[in-house]
């Protein structure tokens, strides 16, 4: 088990190594493709450069959709003193694709006759266009799936809250500051205390999850002499209650008596909340419990890749793997390899006893 152990711990590192920005993610993708496919995976890198691996022959199809890029920002990547490896991509998210990968290398041969495990590892889920999990979602339809994202070992995500982003530009015949009326910058300004004011509006009462969040991306104002423009981003995190097409049409009404004033939205995203109560989670919950820990059920403000699967793959879904989430995209970003150990623990444990379960329950 300790080669096992280690074997699991080098993927993780030398993936870590390999740098892997969002549509740069080659090298990266052929790494992981050689390592499964030494490991009796059937392996390929597809057509949208996703690093694909299967194994098992059962009835049941199980997807676990991690990614492989990773958001700007080089860290050095060490493993210190206390045995924490340091390195962007730790956490956010090949932490969790490795454990994935290392879980699903060593499942028994009975978990394996009755199931069929396929792991992604999604190109440019950091990006806005979610390259890999848009391609994947239309080549396989799976009876359960894992996202891979840093829950912390003994965490379990069932939701994901969406996202709207509203880009507003103000643009004025310029005029001298002395004389009555309001510049471009004014009415930009008036359009942000309008979208955070229906923000505050919006969604549902209580916690967080529920309401819609607004917050500012980009801010800025000029003038060429002639014209004044002043232009603004608006980043919005939407709850289940509030789609992003209603958000678009509301804020659009709220904002339509502002002359001059060009919108566009992009990132539609559709927030997603699965039921916590299915064999999926039941299977992790009694895992982590093996492990001595105590299963604890989130939800996330930000977005991944669950939100873009959810309506193609209507079945039992959550996502998980180890790390701390607080330090994704950090200068900070930092994963305990005993913390990744227990959590490719808890994902064979997991995995077997859902491939088992079913097949008994057939």
């Amino acid at each position: 088990m300790q080669g096992t152990v280690q074997d699991a711990r080098d993927l993780l590192i030398r993936a870590v190594g390999i740098p892997s920005l969002s549509g740069q993610e080659g090298e990266v993708a052929a790494f992981l493709r050689d390592w499964m496919a030494a490991r009796g995976f059937e392996a390929r890198v597809d057509e949208a450069g996703n690093a694909v691996g299967e194994r098992g022959s059962g009835p049941l199809t199980v997807a676990l959709l991690g990614h492989m890029d990773t958001v700007p920002g080089e860290i050095p990547v060490r493993v210190d003193e206390a045995g924490v490896l340091h390195g962007r991509g730790s956490v956010d998210a090949k932490g969790p694709l490795c454990a994935f990968m290392a879980a699903v290398a060593t499942l028994p041969d009975e978990a394996l006759a009755a199931a069929r495990f396929v792991v992604i590892g999604a190109t440019e889920e950091e990006a806005p266009s979610s390259r890999g999990a848009r391609h994947i979602r239309t080549v396989m339809q799976p009876d359960v799936v894992l996202i891979g994202e840093p829950s912390a070992w003994e965490g379990l995500t069932l939701g994901y809250k969406g996202r709207l982003v509203v880009k507003a530009q103000a643009v004025k015949e310029n005029f001298h500051t002395a004389g009555d009326g309001s510049s471009a910058g004014d009415d930009l300004t008036e359009a942000w205390f309008r979208v955070r004011a229906w923000a505050a509006g919006a969604g549902e009462p209580g916690g967080v999850f529920g309401g819609v969040q607004a917050t500012i991306q980009d801010l800025g104002a000029g003038t060429d002499g002639l014209h004044q423009r002043a232009w603004g981003t608006f980043g919005l995190r939407l709850p289940v209650s509030v789609s992003p097409a209603q958000a678009e049409a509301e804020i659009r009404a709220t904002l339509t008596d502002l002359e001059g004033l060009e919108l566009s939205f992009v990132g539609h995203e559709t927030a997603v909340r699965h039921p916590k109560d299915n064999a999926l989670t039941r299977a992790f919950r009694v895992a982590i419990r093996e492990q001595g820990g105590s299963p604890v059920f989130k939800v996330k403000t930000g977005t991944s890749d669950m939100n873009v699967v959810a309506a193609h793959w209507p079945v039992p879904t959550l996502a998980y793997g180890p790390g701390d989430s607080a330090l994704d995209h950090t200068p900070e970003e930092r994963l305990d390899l005993a913390e990744f150990d227990r959590a490719v623990a808890v994902l064979r444990g997991a995995l077997t006893r859902l491939a088992l379960g079913v097949a008994k329950a057939d």
